[in-house]
This record gives C-alpha cells, sequence and structure tokens, in this order.
C-alpha cells in the first residue's frame, strides 16, 4: 500500500441481536418477539447526536444521515444531526449535544484544531465519541474510539494513477472548501501519484453559480487543461456544465457519488467517481456507539475502518445505480 503509512482496513459487519427474555414472561416476552420481528433491538433506548461541517445542499451528506437513520431505527436509537460548514460553529453544535448529555457522538473532523477541545469535553464528561469522513491523521490523538472512512491521501492518489492509464496532461483539481482536512489529502495525494501537470482551484461550494463560472472561466484561460478533478458529486454535475460552457476538450472524473451522478457515468459526462460509502459511515458510527453501550464492543482494534476507495465508472455502474438512485449510494 502506498503513502507514508500503511492503514490496515477491518471488515465491519452489522451486528444481529439476539434478544432475551425476561424471567417475568408475559407481556416483556411478547414486547421481545414483537421488537425481534421488526428488526428493532430490544435494548434501552439511547441518543447518538451526530454534528458533521456539511454544507447545505450538499448531497453526500444526505447519503451519510440515510446510513445513519437505518441503524439507528435498527438499534432503537434516537438519532440527533445537526452541521455546520465553520469549524468553531461546529464546535459549539457538539458542545450543545453534550450539554444535552447525549449517550454517544458521531462527528466528523475536517477542522480538527477547533474540534480538539469540544472532543475532549465528551470524553471528560463520559460521553463515547467515534469519528467518521474525515480527521484520519487526528482522530486518535484527540481521543475518538473508532473512525470510519477512506484514506483520503490514498484515494487522491489511486486517481492520480487512473489520470496516468488514461494519459491525461493537465489536471485542474477543483476543492470547494479551503482548509479542510480530508478534501486537501485528495488532491495532494493526486499530485503526488500524477505524472503530468496538476494545479489546485479554490471555489466556494455555498454557491453554485460561482463555482460554474469559476471553473469556467479557468477552462477558457488555460486550454491546456485536458482533466477536471472534482471532490464531490454536486461539484462534478457543475463542471460538466462549465467544460460545455468553455468549449473546452476536458473530461471530468470526481470523488463521491448521488443520484444525479448515475446518467452522467453512463453518457461518459463524468468518467468516474471514487467512492467511499457515505451510507456505510453513517450506518456503522450510530451502529458502533450502540455495540459499545450495550456490548462493549469497539470497532477497529486501533485503525481506521476504511469504506473505500473504490471506482465506479461506465462498465460498473449498473451494479450500483438503483442503490443511488434511491439515495444510498
Amino acid at each position: 500500500m502506498q503513502g507514508k503509512r500503511a492503514v490496515f482496513a477491518i471488515l465491519a459487519a452489522a451486528v444481529l441481536v439476539v434478544t432475551g427474555c425476561s424471567s417475568s414472561g408475559g407481556k416483556q416476552q411478547e414486547q421481545a418477539a414483537g421488537n425481534a420481528a421488526a428488526g428493532v433491538a430490544d435494548t434501552p433506548r439511547m441518543k447518538v447526536a451526530m454534528i458533521t461541517h456539511a454544507t447545505p445542499g450538499d448531497t453526500f451528506w444526505d447519503i451519510v444521515q440515510k446510513g445513519a437513520q437505518s441503524a439507528a431505527a435498527k438499534d432503537n436509537v434516537e438519532f440527533v444531526y445537526s452541521s455546520d460548514p465553520d469549524g468553531p460553529k461546529q464546535a459549539t453544535l457538539m458542545q450543545n449535544a453534550i450539554d444535552q448529555k447525549v449517550d454517544g457522538i458521531a462527528v466528523d473532523l475536517a477542522h480538527p484544531d477547533a474540534m480538539a477541545g469540544v472532543v475532549a469535553k465528551a470524553k471528560a464528561a463520559g460521553i463515547p465519541v467515534v469519528a467518521f469522513n474525515s480527521g484520519l491523521d487526528n482522530w486518535q490523538k484527540l481521543g475518538a474510539m473508532s473512525f470510519f472512512g477512506q484514506d483520503e491521501s490514498l484515494a487522491g492518489q489511486a486517481f492520480g494513477n487512473r489520470l496516468n492509464e488514461v494519459g491525461a496532461k493537465h489536471a485542474l483539481c477543483v476543492i470547494q472548501e479551503q482548509g479542510q482536512v480530508a478534501l486537501e489529502a485528495r488532491c495532494a495525494g493526486l499530485k503526488q501519484a500524477y505524472k503530468g501537470q496538476s494545479e489546485l482551484l479554490y471555489v466556494n461550494q455555498a454557491d453554485p453559480s460561482a463555482v460554474q463560472s469559476t471553473i469556467q472561466a479557468k477552462l477558457q484561460q488555460d486550454k491546456s487543461i485536458d482533466f477536471v478533478a472534482t471532490l464531490g458529486a454536486p461539484i462534478a454535475q457543475l463542471a460538466v456544465q462549465s467544460v460545455s460552457g468553455a468549449g473546452s476538450s476536458a473530461k471530468v472524473a470526481t470523488f463521491d457519488t448521488n443520484k444525479a451522478l448515475v446518467d452522467l457515468i453512463k453518457n461518459g459526462s463524468v468518467q468516474w467517481s471514487v467512492d467511499q460509502q457515505p451510507y456505510l459511515e453513517g450506518y456503522l458510527s450510530v451502529d458502533a456507539l450502540w455495540l459499545y453501550k450495550t456490548n462493549g464492543n469497539v470497532s477497529g482494534g486501533g485503525k481506521p475502518v476504511l469504506t473505500g476507495p473504490s471506482f465506479i465508472t461506465k462498465d460498473n455502474i449498473d451494479t450500483v445505480a438503483e442503490f443511488a438512485k434511491q439515495g444510498t449510494r
């Protein structure tokens, strides 16, 4: 495995709960049987908060939430979600969850410096914390119990190697949130593996029209750019329009997926997407907290549980198309 560190993926499997019957019998037994039949854990109700750095309108986080909600429904968990792309404001949201005395917190560490203090406060309050999506290099130092996501540097390197395979000469890596550690790691990994010329372009994902016009202007300015690498499916959709508007022959490929991306991959407008399985990230994060609270289990054994990367292309899009259309891939 390439990179400065060797990170090993640990297979995470959903756990089926076998419910026991109380010796008091009767009503409790009937309730347990009903819960088992409905696929709901017969464990005490608990409350889990998920706090992310999501920007409104980013479909990636809709998929994360669906996974988390599925696990919560199975595990008899009250699930509370909140988000803010600003690091200090995200930390405030986490402090709110601590004040509410939730039973567990799942948080992405896109801004680790801003989150360090509040993660420590959660630990001091006896609230278990798992990290996911962002913060592979920081989750243990900050004190999170487990991490679920992909190694973004290795994912970027895989993207760069694929650019080499298709003969790309000049790639533009578009970062939609400056300073976000996972996004920066993707482009850095791409640059490390890619043999051609690469450069960064920063855009503000909160303003889609500006994203499109900024990419389009860059393509009009530099006709040598033959590949646009985006780091999110909504940005890829805008990049496709930018290429058309600029009269450019550049191709587009991306990280992450959504249902709109299915047709763009099928018709060749987007060459591939790197899938980190956000549904799985959300599901495993909630499920891990439930397992810890109800059975003392800790996922990962001190290593991150990797959910990606894998490539989705025209050749295999049909295997995930149905799930993507449902909003779970």
